[in-house]
């Protein structure tokens, strides 16, 4: 398999991961564990919330897009990390049965000035679900090594 490097990562659209389906189980038990808030948990509360109806965590959400990029690129990508996140915007509920599409642009891609070695990739990932609905938006910078041929210069 061939490890992605910096110069492999062009502006414009990456990829399209996925599908990842999502099941009510699995909401309830993220939230149950890490955001134990009643509309991620309860029927009753999550119909009577502003959200109607039973809708995972943002936080589940950003993870499975972590995973999704992880699966779909990051993985094999020569990443040496990633100094935070830019944005993170929630634009509608993640529901059971969901089936989640990850789509993947390079906003950015810059040689980093005070490490040659590297460059800077600014990702910009979209999850939307069958019906086209956007779920969730993440803009997140990582740091990736160069070829080493193109680190030489």
């Amino acid at each position: 398999m061939t490890t992605l490097t910096f110069e492999d990562f062009k502006p414009g659209h990456f990829g399209t991961f996925g599908p990842r389906h999502v099941t009510r189980e699995e909401i309830l038990a993220f939230a149950a564990e890490y955001d134990p808030q009643p509309m991620h948990l309860d029927e009753e509360a999550a119909n009577a919330s502003m959200l109607k109806g039973l809708s995972g965590s943002g936080w589940h959400l950003g993870s499975l897009m972590m995973r999704m990029l992880f699966d779909g690129f990051i993985g094999r990508t020569a990443s040496l990390g990633s100094p935070g996140v830019n944005e993170m915007r929630w634009l509608a509920p993640l529901r059971p049965g969901d089936d989640l599409m990850l789509d993947v642009d390079v906003a950015e891609a810059r040689i980093s000035k005070s490490r040659p070695e590297t460059g800077i990739v600014t990702f910009k990932g979209t999850i939307h679900n069958a019906a086209g609905v956007v779920l969730c938006e993440m803009e997140s910078p990582i740091i990736v090594r160069r070829r080493l041929e193109a680190g030489a210069e």
